[in-house]
């Protein structure tokens, strides 16, 4: 049976205004209503409002008219027209023109604006000929705007809900599949899932299609027959352009955590980009989302098909729709954004001007909505009572303060029924204006439920007082290195030291290294109230200006922290090399040290590069820190110079074996002294970043190995799978297209890479930008317990850094895994003592002393552990250090990897904001580019100051020709003098010249810019910024290639009128202007 929104036609309202005031009021608004409608709706205007087949026109009310378009069950999904601009869809349109834009094969982008009508199988067909469905009709016969939409819609829109019955009866025959919704964030109507097993994303299109479903949502997908599958975008033909899909998206222009002090900073999952999937972050926990254990064979069998067609047809992409929503996104409940209160303003102007004829107008007033429009784009318009808002909102309403609009307020939804067009909400938090930085970051901090409170006096109970020291009894448990020479390496700026290094030479010709990792067990207690705090936040939050702590400061800057002069306790590892940089042997235990120093990476590069030696640090003075104990900096010399050493050794057996470094420049804000950003510069990593990095990915594997051992089913690992081998191999043949000879194969990657950046030593740009796309294809890494996948260990395995296990163990004080992971090794540390006790061997041997160690050696004695000794001996000490069964130890990791990815987020939005605020703060920042993608529509762009890509549109732009040539894929614009007609066929207005180019005439040195365009920049500032960064205009006519240079004019968007963003255009002069 057919839902009634199959029934019945999707109506479609435009509304004619007759106010000339109000037209006037329009006007004058155009450019912030034009900027917030574009930025905030990933639907295009349809290039034609008139080529939709089965359109009729019916009159309405007040002169507005309502187009009907009849739903038709036959068309297939894989016929759908799709969006103009699709910038991370990988399928491609069967209507979409055959002109090339010249980008990777499978990122093509579709040229041609198409007519928006979306369907889905079982589905009604739904128009948009405006960005999103309009509800039409309402009482005494009158046009109902937004604002009283709900309850007055005619039909349903949406299918219903699947019952659980249904739903899991139809998991267990592998009918339907347990899925994470992911939205498109350039294009809303576009969603995708990955299900267990099959190696490409199923599409899910149009709102129809999504059934309410919102991102990061667990949802039950239906896929579809083979028959309405798409077509896989760039299936066509290869490609010449670099230009992705993912452009335009800040959050994959950022990286980096707590400064460059980063144990996996090699690791392109986990520094680069952390795996964004059509332009998104995947969630850390999707891989838990699949069928139920029962009915294994029917969902195999399900999954099998699915490949089989895969496999027979690689130009496919699988569709589907959502039947059923079993969890609920939680950010549902903190969706951010603007209210629209303009056309609310509209409306209750027109009530009171016909409150006369019909005063029923104004009863409605306890149904009045107002929108708010999301300024993450992956999430739909918003309903919102004016009942229900907040009383200082409402005041402002009837005072009419059209500012309102430019306040930052954060919304929960609470409803939305199968025939509501919108979600139903209220705000539940209003922010301050949206172009102040602190309201952006308590915002941001706001949607992805980072915990900024105090600490709970319950938690601060746990810990001793400042004046804590380290007891007798721990002295005498622990191994006692205060004599030892180490130190800690950080950021200036750091204030939580949980890792320090050392350096022996043996008298056996062999060099004993050890890392000191503080020791927060000790004061974090399982099942206290701090375990569970820090449970709960998982990961400090790192801001560049500020720090949200995971433990108290107490704890994490004083006394767990390895600070300089004091006695701190830690877990130890020590190693011991030969001269070829194997290990022969191993320590793990709880030691007491104490750090000579606190030595800055810009310090231990100096050593490194030899400006501090034995000889210069007694006349540097007070330009290096204080040292403390009976050192002298010729220890600490010699130290840093040895580990700097081994440190080559081990990365380069490290990339020998397969080991992959996709990292470019790191983009770095300056901070005036009031924390405000006024610039940016790019920084790379050196070799003082390498030492820390080589040992703390050793001391990281170290630990996994002893643990999974020794607790095979609960063992917190880390697992990184592999790329995504059909985009990787597109980029490799993009790469052999242009002449760079790239192989992906397994250990052979990281050599391909460097032979290219030999190759591009002149071209650092390039290479850059290579390595950025090279990393897209990576998958994230995520946290997992080990008993949950024992029947899948080859997915174990970390590819970035080629390991067959991996953990973090760390960084203790800002990650709680490493608080997991250390209470398992002293299980396995306790255990080991026990048997040993048991069959009355010593534990009191020393590093390089005789002596067995069976559970924590390089030599694990398996028929030890599996002895009734053994195992009676690693039962008491799991159950004496709590460590968590499989299933609840899952939990653990699911939510580890959800708050890891928010901590991402955050750090991201705000690199983006200190972006935007650099940029808006130097008003028009001129800068080159380099062109990544060309087209006849638009040019992709490289803007390497700030490392991030933008899109310049130049198709229909009043007073520009463009003409493409296609067989060359050359671009040429010029001035052109005859004016255009002033208005596109139905769909709005030529773009002026100023939105595309900024052209200066090189008589006028006032440099006089189009001041409405650039918000009021001065001819003085304009001209300071050319002469500043010393970038001269093109001119016309412009020719322009693939990897050509050319200069661009950046400028802030948003703030109080919308979300946040760079807007560029061409920095051009001519004489005609």
């Amino acid at each position: 049976m057919k839902s009634s929104s199959e029934q019945s036609p999707v109506m479609v309202v435009e509304r004619s205004e007759d106010s000339g005031e109000r037209e006037k009021e329009k006007k004058k608004n155009k450019r912030r209503s034009n900027r917030r409608s574009k930025q905030n709706s990933p639907i295009p205007v349809l290039s034609s409002q008139n080529d939709l087949s089965g359109e009729s026109s019916v009159p309405v009310g007040n002169g507005g008219k309502t187009r009907c378009y009849a739903s038709s069950m036959g068309c297939s999904s894989s016929k759908q027209l799709e969006f103009d601009g699709h910038l991370l869809s990988e399928h491609e349109p069967t209507t979409v023109s055959r002109i090339a834009f010249s980008s990777m094969p499978t990122m093509l982008v579709n040229e041609q604006q198409e007519d928006l009508l979306l369907s889905g199988p079982g589905g009604s067909m739904l128009a948009k000929s405006c960005t999103e469905p309009v509800v039409g009709g309402g009482p005494h016969g009158k046009l109902l705007p937004f604002h009283q939409f709900a309850g007055q819609a005619q039909s349903k829109i949406f299918a219903p809900y699947w019952s659980m019955d249904t739903v899991n009866e139809a998991l267990e025959k592998g009918d339907v599949f347990k899925v994470l919704f992911r939205v498109n964030a350039h294009n809303r109507l576009e969603a995708y899932c990955k299900i267990e097993g099959v190696p490409t994303d199923v599409l899910i299109s149009g709102i129809a299609a999504q059934n309410r479903a919102m991102d990061g949502d667990v949802v039950v997908v239906k896929v579809d027959p083979f028959s309405f599958w798409t077509k896989m975008k760039g299936s066509n033909a290869p490609s010449n352009n670099l230009s992705t899909s993912e452009d335009s998206n800040l959050h994959l222009e950022t990286n980096g955590e707590k400064g460059f002090h980063n144990d996996e900073s090699t690791c392109a999952s986990e520094v680069v980009h952390d795996n964004y999937v059509n332009g998104n972050h995947q969630s850390a926990s999707e891989s838990s989302h699949t069928a139920p254990s029962t009915g294994k064979d029917e969902v195999s069998n399900s999954v099998g098909r699915i490949c089989a067609m895969l496999s027979s047809y690689p130009s496919k992409r699988p569709t589907g729709r959502v039947v059923a929503i079993i969890e609920k996104s939680p950010r549902r409940d903190v969706i951010v954004g603007f209210l629209n209160v303009k056309q609310w303003f509209y409306y209750r102007e027109g009530c009171k001007q016909n409150a006369k004829k019909n005063k029923s107008l104004l009863s409605l007033s306890n149904r009045e909505y107002i929108e708010i429009m999301p300024t993450d784009p992956r999430f739909p318009k918003l309903m919102v009572l004016v009942s229900g808002l907040p009383d200082c909102i409402k005041k402002r309403l009837e005072d009419e303060d059209a500012t309102v609009e430019m306040e930052l307020v954060a919304a929960q939804i609470d409803n939305w029924s199968d025939d509501s067009p919108f979600p139903e909400a209220h705000v539940s938090r209003i922010f301050g204006r949206g172009s102040e930085m602190e309201s952006q970051i308590n915002a941001i901090l706001h949607e992805n439920a980072i915990c900024c409170s105090e600490f709970s006096p319950q938690s601060l109970s746990c810990l001793p007082s400042n004046t804590w020291e380290v007891p007798k009894d721990e002295l005498e448990n622990r191994k006692d290195i205060r004599n030892l020479c180490l130190f800690t390496i950080d950021p200036s700026s750091a204030t939580d030291l949980d890792d320090a290094l050392s350096v022996q030479k043996l008298p056996s010709g062999l060099v004993r290294v050890g890392v000191h990792i503080a020791d927060v067990t000790y004061f974090v207690l399982p099942e206290t109230a701090l375990d569970m705090e820090a449970q709960v936040r998982s990961t400090s939050v790192y801001m560049l200006r500020r720090k949200i702590p995971m433990l108290p400061p107490l704890l994490s800057e004083s006394l767990g922290s390895l600070n300089p002069g004091v006695d701190r306790l830690a877990f130890s590892i020590f190693w011991d090399f030969n001269s070829s940089g194997n290990v022969v042997d191993r320590w793990i235990g709880r030691t007491v040290i104490r750090s000579c120093c606190k030595l800055s990476y810009e310090h231990a590069q100096d050593i490194v590069d030899g400006m501090i030696d034995a000889e210069t640090c007694n006349t540097l003075g007070d330009s290096l820190p204080q040292l403390h104990g009976h050192f002298e900096w010729a220890d600490v010399v010699g130290s840093v110079t040895c580990l700097h050493e081994i440190s080559k050794t081990l990365r380069e057996k490290r990339f020998d074996n397969g080991a992959l470094r996709l990292e470019s420049s790191k983009i770095v804000f300056l901070f005036d002294e009031c924390g405000v950003p006024y610039d940016s510069t790019l920084c790379e990593r050196k070799d003082s970043n390498f030492i820390v990095e080589e040992f703390m990915l050793l001391a990281n594997s170290t630990a996994a190995e002893i643990i999974t051992r020794a607790f095979p089913d609960s063992a917190l690992l880390r697992r990184h799978p592999e790329p995504n081998m059909r985009k990787l191999r597109e980029f490799e043949a993009f790469c052999c297209k242009h002449g760079l000879e790239l192989d992906t194969s397994s250990g052979n990657f990281q050599q391909s890479l460097e032979r290219i950046k030999e190759k591009l030593r002149d071209d650092s740009e390039l290479f850059n930008i290579l390595i950025n796309y090279a990393s897209r294809p990576m998958q994230l890494a995520t946290y997992f317990c080990s008993g949950a996948l024992k029947d899948n260990m080859n997915d174990w395995s970390h590819y970035a850094l080629a390991l067959p296990l991996y953990t973090h163990f760390t960084s203790p004080l800002r990650r709680y895994p490493d608080i997991v992971v250390h209470r398992t090794l002293a299980a396995a540390i306790e255990a080991e003592h026990l048997y040993m006790m048991d069959r009355r061997v010593s534990l009191k041997a020393r590093p390089g002393e005789e002596g067995t160690r069976c559970f924590t050696g390089i030599c694990f004695l398996k028929d030890a552990a599996e002895s009734s000794e053994g195992k009676e001996a690693l039962a008491a000490a799991a159950l004496k250090h709590r460590i968590p069964c499989s299933e609840l130890l899952s939990h653990v990791a699911a939510y580890c990897n959800e708050r890891k990815l928010a901590s991402r987020n955050v750090k991201d939005a705000c690199d983006k904001l200190y972006m935007w605020v650099s940029v808006k703060r130097k008003e028009v920042l001129l800068s080159d580019a380099r062109v990544l993608g060309l087209g006849p529509r638009f040019m992709s762009i490289y803007i390497r100051k700030l490392a991030i890509e933008r899109r310049i549109y130049y198709d229909e732009v009043e007073g520009l020709a463009v003409e493409w040539l296609e067989a060359t894929s050359t671009l040429v614009l010029n001035i052109c003098a005859s004016r255009r007609s002033a208005r596109r066929a139905g769909s709005g207005y030529y773009k002026a010249l100023e939105e595309v180019a900024w052209v200066i005439n090189p008589y006028d040195h006032n440099l006089e810019p189009d001041m409405e365009s650039t918000k009021g920049c001065s001819a003085s500032q304009h001209s300071d910024a050319i002469s500043k960064f010393e970038i001269n205009p093109s001119v016309f006519p412009l020719t322009v290639r693939l990897l050509s240079t050319i200069p661009v004019a950046l400028h802030a968007i948003g703030g109080d009128d919308g979300p946040l963003d760079i807007g560029v255009r061409l920095f051009m002069s001519s004489y005609f202007t």
